[in-house]
């Protein structure tokens, strides 16, 4: 971090599973803010490094290193479990307490006074630390990235690194607003108190924010994702993803609601309006139909079994009738030869032809009953 100048720092970023507790920013990781800052609240991080300038209304813990940049002052206790830089004309209200080494410049003010188990320094110098972080930032601004990756994994001493807690330069934090002139960036499983006023933010996922968010540019809600207030933006676009709450009204340039958001108060747009659906439904949508599809042609076979079926039954009854139609040829001629034709004929055909047969049948059959009987005097 730069003790001048605009620096690399340049967004307020929020890591995953930051909480303000009471009146403390409780953060897993370290903890980085920019010059001529003002922090209201107490800071609880692994590493701290305060910029010149700064005000921190609250006490400071930092399980390892702790850094205070010069005209720093700190209304409460500095507790430290490494090793403790302070600049020039450093004022802390409270007491200083350092497990390690104490590294101190010329005109620091602790009214409590201080204990270190180390070695404790007065001199004018820049501490390492402080170095380690101009040679960091000067990495960053010339684009080295994986340069900086490599220093900032040695002087985690290779521990985990995790996302520090950035807050650039002149930002105000404090329990009532955190307002920046950057972007802002909220990471996941955050809880914060205060109205979040940024260039634009973006919120991420399952966190819960006591206050409203305003900004000039985008402005984007992550899913389960609950807001407690206004979500505003000038020009930009609001997107509000499936899942999350606001509590309050929402006003944008553009607005998309993702399917399964709520928003309790009033939608203004000054644009377009979009509400979207996430393509899991559809997709589970054309499951449905392509298992409805198989049982209509689980269906379309049953009844072409059951109509083959039905037309081999009919076979088997064509061919009987057959069969009894040639049987009863033989009787018939016996008939024309010693009985009366006509007789015979119709009676055979209504007894031996099937219903559907009869109306063939007994036409033929009785037309030539009628012609034997017309011959006889």
């Amino acid at each position: 971090m730069p003790l001048r100048g605009d620096g690399p720092v340049e967004e307020l970023a929020v890591p995953s599973g930051t909480t303000v507790e009471e009146h403390d920013v409780v953060v897993d990781g370290d903890v980085l803010v920019g010059g001529q800052s003002t922090v209201e609240l107490g800071v609880r991080g692994r590493n701290v490094a305060i910029g010149e300038r700064v005000s921190v209304g609250d006490d400071i813990e930092a399980e390892g290193d702790c850094r205070l940049d010069t005209w720093c002052s700190v209304d409460g206790n500095v507790l430290v479990g490494e090793d403790a830089y302070l600049g020039e004309r450093v004022t802390v209200t409270g007491r200083l307490m350092v497990s390690g080494d104490l590294d101190i410049g010329d005109d620091v003010t602790i009214e409590e006074g201080f204990e270190a188990n180390g070695w404790i320094v007065i001199r004018n110098p820049v501490p390492t630390i402080v170095f380690y972080f101009i040679v960091l930032s000067q990495l960053l601004r010339v684009g080295e990235t994986d340069a900086a990756d490599e220093l900032a994994e040695a002087l985690a001493d290779g521990d985990d690194v995790r996302d520090p807690f950035l807050v650039p330069r002149s930002a105000e934090i404090s329990d009532d607003a955190w307002r920046v002139s950057t972007p802002a960036t909220v990471g996941d499983d955050c809880r914060l108190h205060g109205n979040l006023r940024a260039e634009s933010i973006r919120v991420g996922e399952r966190n819960e924010v006591f206050g409203s968010l305003r900004a000039r540019d985008d402005v984007t809600v992550g899913s389960d994702t609950v807001i407690h207030g206004d979500v505003t933006t000038r020009g930009g676009t609001v997107t509000v993803e499936a899942g999350a709450r606001v509590l309050g009204d929402v006003s944008a340039g553009d607005l998309v609601v993702y399917d399964g958001a709520e928003i309790q108060g009033t939608l203004r747009a000054r644009g377009e309006m979009r509400l979207v659906q996430e393509t899991g439904e559809t997709d589970d949508g054309n499951v449905d139909d392509e298992s409805d599809g198989d049982e209509s042609d689980d269906d379309e076979d049953e009844a072409q079994k059951a109509g083959g079926a039905d037309e081999d039954g009919r076979d088997e009854a064509e061919d009987t009738e057959s069969d009894d139609a040639d049987g009863d040829e033989e009787p018939g001629d016996d008939a024309d030869e010693d009985e009366e034709p006509g007789d015979d004929a119709d009676e055979d055909a209504t007894a031996d032809a099937p219903s559907g047969e009869t109306a063939t049948v007994k036409p033929n059959a009785g037309a030539g009953g009628d012609g034997s009987d017309a011959d006889d005097p």
